[in-house]
């Protein structure tokens, strides 16, 4: 088993999450408004079943993956016209994102000299992979007998990591978690961003949707702790899910992929599925982890 630390918010939960769970989410201005986040009403939401502060600002709860209704529909992307939508829906433009190039010496940590950072754009990378784990995009691991694998399961909010572990995004050592030092005020992002020309991008970042679903999403991974996962009650039916689909933590993680790249955010998730119940009482069971291969039969 792989050992678990202190926790911290994570862009719960990848190709740029959590979290983005999921959420290293503290932005310019951010801790008022985690306060109102804190306080907000708890009554589940009418329309996603999804509670405060999973659910996230009520404003921009609509955007945010619905429950798949069909079997077709799991762990399918949402599309780009969708992608684009919701975009603008969350108070970010095209024309504002990082360019192309900006985009490519990012996750490879060039640009100009001195800005650039391999090691941190790797956990940059590796994020977008995990919260991108939908059709077309596995991701690989290995098992018990050394073998090469892959897994698809991003409507679920887990993922399997390289070394065959079923954890949420938002897990202590997943990189969606590690990358929060990365996207933090002050951190790598924001110093690349206004080293490469790309202020404008970081800019429109917080004033968009992300600095308020930050707030929530905050406070929703400090309640799940230490399983992230996340229930979801509607029409006197409850259902659990990973962190990095609630509403908030799903907005978080989509604005900071867009602003990389559109066409990384295209490929989140459309939809969230249900965990298994048996998978979910093996992740409470064994504190948020347990080994792919005890409950892999379990996702059918």
């Amino acid at each position: 088993m792989e050992q678990r630390g202190r926790r911290r918010p994570s862009w719960v939960a990848s190709r740029i999450a959590p979290v983005l769970a999921s959420a290293a989410v503290f932005v310019v201005g951010i801790q008022s408004v985690a306060v109102q986040g804190a306080n907000a009403a708890t009554r589940p939401s009418e329309d996603t079943g999804f509670s405060p502060p999973v659910s996230g600002t009520p404003q921009y709860e609509h955007v945010a993956p619905t429950q798949m209704t069909d079997s077709r529909q799991l762990n399918r992307p949402i599309g780009q016209r969708l992608a684009d939508e919701i975009a603008r829906e969350i108070g970010l433009k095209k024309s504002d994102v990082l360019t192309p190039e900006q985009s490519r010496e990012f996750i490879a940590g060039q640009g100009v000299p001195g800005s650039g950072d391999p090691q941190q754009s790797e956990l940059v990378d590796q994020s977008v992979k995990i919260l991108t784990n939908t059709v077309g995009h596995p991701l690989p691991y290995t098992d018990a007998d050394g073998k090469t694998k892959t897994t698809v399961l991003a409507s679920y909010g887990v993922f399997v990591t390289t070394g065959g572990i079923l954890e949420s995004p938002a897990y202590a050592d997943a990189p969606t978690y590690l990358v929060n030092t990365v996207i933090a005020p002050g951190g790598y992002m924001a110093g690349w961003m206004k080293a490469n020309g790309a202020t404008k991008s970081l800019t429109q970042l917080y004033k968009s949707a992300y600095t308020s679903e930050a707030a929530y999403g905050n406070e929703a991974q400090q309640n799940s702790e230490p399983d992230e996962l996340i229930t979801n009650t509607k029409g006197g039916v409850s259902n659990v899910v990973g962190m990095s689909m609630g509403p908030a933590l799903w907005v978080v993680n989509f604005a900071l992929l867009f602003t990389l790249n559109p066409s990384l955010a295209a490929e989140m998730p459309a939809k969230w599925a249900p965990l298994p119940s048996a998978v979910v009482q093996a992740i409470v069971a064994g504190k948020g982890q347990v080994p792919y291969s005890e409950v892999a039969a379990d996702f059918g």
